[in-house]
């Protein structure tokens, strides 16, 4: 008998194991009531056709089903992630496409951090479907699919988010050295997915790594739980590739933006007091903030939400492959799969309050917004850093 013969043969032992005095119930007396009023349960699996059971992990099979109701929840919850998601990104991707002022090299990473976010989302119908059918109702194909799309517009996101983060840092650390460019912008996205669609195909094709099922069997990820060798190298080389690589470029650079804009204020400061005067900004009020700044902020917000969102899946993924897997229950494993789709919902919206021309365009284009965005100070923070070095020198 072959591996996988063996392998689904104790599946089909364990299904049998499961109903032992029993009896295997049909799917009508299964969802049905019991005597005393309570539901009956069974094990994750129950409802899996046999040709379909050898793709799901045993480790899932040894859990009961959560209730009718929590998976109910779950097809709600996804439903409102689907609904923000899609019109958000789809409103980014719409303005910063059509409006003029913010076709720059710089939005271009914008753009590309909505399509990731888009396409993250558009999978959520394979879950809201398995979730109401209450498990693997879509097969091997709807997980496979929801995987790959998941794998392409996370891994994407994270080095777009890198990116992103790349550009507030040269904008702001070093405005004189060099402006990027649409060919420049456009050649780093390149690289963007050069570097990303390898790491779902993959474990699409099964050369590397594959893709499975998990928590509730609604939900779909790379293979984080097959204790092989060659699994576990697959597991640390995509969370180094893909979560430690763009993490560090995204702490580097914004501690790095933080350190300039701080040393750039105490130096303000500084002169401002030499003159004896409350600050040396000019037209403009003493709390207020330009344009470049307003935009960092919405940056790092983006990358603080990538994080926050993306380390819960981190650590997931290195628990199952070299720590203790009973730690990994159904109900565990499904929280991360929320957090990073609630952040794909909550990217779009962060520009729409922190970003001033895109709030403008909204408002050009959708008045009963009622957004009321005032014009922009076209002063930046390169053009202030310049006059007080100037203000400085004939000091």
């Amino acid at each position: 008998m072959s591996v996988g013969g063996k392998r689904l043969q104790r599946i089909l032992d364990m299904r049998l194991h499961n109903w032992t005095g029993a009896g295997a119930p049909s799917a009508l007396q299964s969802r049905a009531m019991g005597l005393e009023g309570t539901e009956v349960l069974h094990r994750l699996g129950w409802n899996v056709p046999k040709e379909e059971l050898i793709h799901i992990q045993e480790h899932w099979l040894t859990f009961l089903e959560p209730p009718a109701s929590m998976h109910f929840l779950l097809g709600l919850v996804y439903i409102g992630f689907f609904l923000m998601a899609i019109i958000g990104n789809g409103l980014v991707l719409w303005i910063f496409s059509s409006a003029k002022s913010l076709r720059t090299a710089s939005n271009m990473f914008v753009v590309n951090l909505a399509f990731c976010d888009f396409v993250m989302m558009l999978k959520t119908p394979i879950f809201i479907y398995n979730s109401f059918y209450r498990g693997f109702a879509l097969g091997q194909l709807g997980c496979q699919i929801f995987a790959f799309m998941g794998s392409l517009s996370g891994i994407g996101a994270g080095m777009t988010n890198a990116f992103i983060a790349y550009d507030r840092y040269t904008t702001i650390t070093k405005p004189f050295d060099g402006k990027l460019t649409r060919t420049k912008a456009f050649v780093f996205i390149l690289l963007i997915w050069l570097y990303t669609i390898p790491w779902a195909v993959m474990p699409l094709t099964e050369v590397w790594g594959r893709f499975g099922p998990e928590g509730f069997l609604t939900a779909c990820t790379f293979d984080y739980l097959t204790n092989t060798f060659d699994n576990k190298m697959f597991v640390g080389s995509i969370f180094f590739c893909s979560y430690c690589i763009p993490m560090s470029m995204i702490v580097y650079f914004y501690s790095k933006i933080v350190s300039t804009v701080f040393n750039h204020e105490k130096a303000l400061r500084e002169q401002a007091k030499k003159m004896n005067v409350d600050s040396l900004r000019s037209n403009q009020n003493q709390g207020s903030q330009t344009a470049e700044v307003r935009i960092a902020k919405a940056a790092i917000t983006i990358c603080f939400l990538f994080v926050a969102s993306w380390t819960p899946y981190a650590v997931l993924a290195l628990i199952g492959a070299f720590g203790d897997q009973k730690l990994l229950t159904p109900g565990v494993s499904m929280i991360p799969a929320c957090t990073c789709k609630f952040v794909a919902c909550l990217d779009p919206y962060v520009y729409a309050i922190s970003h001033p021309r895109y709030r403008q365009e909204l408002q050009k284009r959708m008045p009963w917004l009622a957004i009321n965005e005032p014009a922009e100070d076209t002063k930046s923070v390169a053009t202030a850093a310049t006059q007080n070095n100037e203000q400085e020198q004939k000091a």
